[in-house]
């Protein structure tokens, strides 16, 4: 974050035009070789310098794990705070300084267990900003135990016998948690990541993404029957908002059976007009859509849920302002020493 200080441009000057590299601090990155994390660090680095951003417009802000050394690879404003706290420290830099973007980054061990109240707290308020959940069905940093999204029957260091917890799924909780914004994307396909990034970007309140990531030394190949290039088009559903679902190269979709989600295939009984049609605005259908998974459904990605409604930071300053407006500015010396005072026998 060395390069930050730099004087930013003024008003009358030209803004001048970033790139990727704009976005890379100096700092050696310490992951894994083969970790998901470097491809998701590469497609924020080029997604803020697409969509125009300076670093000093930007804040990263992290918790603890593996994902959480983020900002320390960003020329960008961060900060890596405590363990499952990064939504609240999140929250207050958004409330304080609007003009920044921020995104939040957590991994499924530090946003839904020992944060998970935190972020339902962000995602209620709808904080405008970006969370980038990275899920690899374990803790990395710890070195592989079982996390609230692994599997059940899940064997590791701390589970011998295989985990008995039913897991969370993220996007289901989001919802709901009232998430305004549900997104998902994988490591490995950084074109649609980059797409849901710019989506989430332009999303008005809290932006959730869930990023399916590949821990290949403790959980390898933990979603490869969904991301893998040659299972890919059988199990993964990507959707697009007004068009209907289909999957396989276009030879099977989903359709709605009374309540329920079918796959059917296309050509024969069913076509295209018998499936279901994505509406991003659609609750009941992201109700669908965040419960349908593998081996049963394909897996959705793509933005799955996407309303408008009021942001969390506009009206507490909008309150803020209004409270000084009738009852002045505020003494904070006066408050401390004033008259309200009690002892304590």
């Amino acid at each position: 974050m060395s390069d930050l200080l730099e004087t930013p441009p003024t008003e009358t000057e030209d803004p001048p035009q970033y790139k990727k590299k704009d976005f890379m601090s100096d700092q050696v990155i310490r992951w894994c070789p083969g970790c998901g994390d470097y491809s998701i660090l590469s497609q924020v680095q080029t997604t803020l310098a697409n969509l125009g951003l300076h670093p000093h417009e930007v804040a990263v802000i992290s918790g603890i794990g593996c994902s959480s050394r983020f900002p320390y690879y960003m020329n960008t404003y961060g900060f890596h705070t405590i363990h499952g706290r990064a939504p609240a420290f999140a929250t207050a830099v958004k409330c304080v300084n609007q003009d920044l973007s921020v995104w939040l980054i957590s991994g499924d061990g530090d946003g839904l267990s020992i944060g998970g109240n935190h972020t339902a707290h962000i995602l209620r308020r709808n904080v405008n900003l970006q969370f980038l959940l990275f899920n690899n069905r374990i803790y990395g940093l710890t070195k592989g135990q079982y996390s609230p999204t692994s599997e059940v029957g899940k064997k590791t260091k701390s589970s011998p016998l295989g985990s008995l917890d039913h897991p969370f799924k993220p996007l289901a909780f989001a919802l709901g948690a009232g998430a305004t914004f549900l997104a998902r994307t994988a490591d490995v396909m950084p074109k649609p990541m980059r797409a849901v990034l710019e989506a989430a970007y332009h999303h008005q309140g809290t932006a959730f993404c869930e990023i399916l990531q590949n821990c290949n030394i403790f959980n390898d190949k933990a979603f490869a029957s969904v991301v893998d290039r040659k299972e890919r088009a059988e199990n993964a559903l990507f959707l697009e908002h007004g068009q209907p679902m289909v999957f396989a190269e276009g030879t099977k979709g989903i359709r709605l059976n009374g309540m329920q989600p079918e796959i059917v295939e296309l050509g024969g009984t069913y076509t295209e007009a018998d499936c279901l049609v994505h509406d991003e605005t659609d609750r009941n259908m992201a109700h669908l859509l965040v419960h349908m998974d593998y081996p049963d459904f394909p897996v959705p990605f793509g933005v799955i849920h996407r309303v408008e409604r009021g942001c969390y930071d506009d009206a507490i300053n909008q309150q803020v302002a209004s409270a000084v407006d009738q009852f002045g500015q505020g003494d904070l010396q006066k408050l401390i020493y004033g008259g309200n005072t009690w002892t304590v026998e």
